[in-house]
């Protein structure tokens, strides 16, 4: 039973196609993250939106300066989302408008850039967003026709959801940690810390669940009993009838795949097999995630908006994921080298998942 994150035992969609090799995040200019709203501010209320580009910077630094420099009590700063450290990233926050006057001291915090600023009538919540546009320099490599060819396949078959290494922590070992949680109740650090320990822990469960699809060959379809998604609306229903799998071959839907808690919609049949099977391979039941609220994740998400761009140094990839995926799932399929290894105390993850994934 191994519950260090090894991304290696991870297979790969586009396994039959050769990768183009290179290297990420050389510099952070390198990793350029731009948020994508669910919607903009309307020029009226009382919470001021700021969209701010930061390099080397963590949100937390951002909010953290917020609040101790601005004077923004933290619980009313707003984020969708967090951002990496190491990138170019823009990304939207919300103060209430009382402390706009106070917005000068930005220009104290180096390598934070205010680009725009407006009102609106609520705070900006956890998840509210449609996702991220990356523009990345996979450095060294050069073969632009190997990078279409798994592009175009990506494209067909949507890119798997794994979650990527930031999740994971030093080593890949906060699943055993989370893990020690869930089976003696106890252990050491804040609430925060805890439930971002056993949210490792889910989050690997989920990983082996998508290899196990894919080596069954149920990566692109749907099996009696799942639960599936619809990439267009985000709606979730129950797989009773056989003629949603040409659905699933179309990419309108897909499976999903569990993170275990108290409240989420639950796979019956088949589907609910596939889950038992990864819970006994590490001697869990779903009862031991009774803590938490639980929710479901997708199988796949759809790829859009990408294009290549040759230069000097390597590649340019730009595309479009929706929110909640990590673009380091698709980088390694490009790639087929691993990617993003986390430093210590490094925890943020490249797009945010729903509030709900870690309630």
């Amino acid at each position: 039973m191994d519950l260090v994150y090894r991304p290696e035992r991870y297979p790969f969609l586009t396994r039959d196609l050769p990768g183009v090799g290179g290297v990420i995040r050389v510099e952070p200019k390198d990793f350029q993250v731009e948020e994508v709203p669910a919607y903009l501010p309307q020029g009226e209320g009382e919470h001021l939106y700021l969209l701010l580009e930061k390099e080397g910077r963590t949100t937390r630094e951002v909010l953290e300066f917020l609040r101790d420099a601005v004077g923004v009590p933290e619980k009313e700063i707003g984020v969708a989302g967090l951002k990496d450290k190491h990138a170019r990233t823009r990304q939207w926050f919300s103060i209430p408008r009382k402390y706009e006057d106070a917005l000068c001291l930005l220009e104290n915090l180096q390598g934070v850039r205010l680009l725009a600023a407006d009102l609106h009538t609520n705070k900006l919540r956890t998840g509210h967003l449609k996702g991220n546009r990356f523009r990345i320099l996979i450095r060294g490599a050069r073969d632009r026709e190997r990078a279409e060819a798994i592009l175009r396949r990506l494209e067909e078959k949507g890119v798997p959801n794994y979650y990527g290494p930031q999740r994971f922590g030093l080593g890949g070992l906060n699943p055993v940690r989370g893990y020690e949680l869930v089976k003696k109740g106890k252990g050491r650090g804040s609430p925060w810390l805890k439930r971002f320990l056993i949210g490792s822990l889910q989050s690997l469960l989920f990983n082996e669940w998508v290899a196990l699809r894919m080596e069954r060959g149920l990566y692109d379809r749907v099996v009696p009993g799942d639960w599936a998604k619809k990439h267009a609306t985000g709606g979730e229903f129950l797989v009773e009838r056989p003629e949603e799998a040409e659905r699933a071959l179309r990419l309108e839907i897909s499976a999903t795949g569990p993170l275990f808690g108290k409240k989420y919609p639950e796979a019956q049949g088949a589907a609910r097999a596939l889950e038992d099977e990864i819970l006994a391979r590490f001697d869990l039941r779903r009862e031991d995630f009774r803590a938490r609220r639980g929710a479901r994740r997708p199988i796949r998400v759809p790829l859009t908006e990408w294009h290549l761009e040759e230069s000097p140094e390597g590649l340019w990839l730009a595309f479009f994921l929706p929110k909640g995926s990590y673009a380091t799932s698709l980088l390694r399929e490009v790639m087929k080298v691993e990617v993003d290894a986390p430093e210590e105390n490094e925890g943020e993850e490249e797009t945010p998942p729903p509030r709900d994934l870690s309630a």
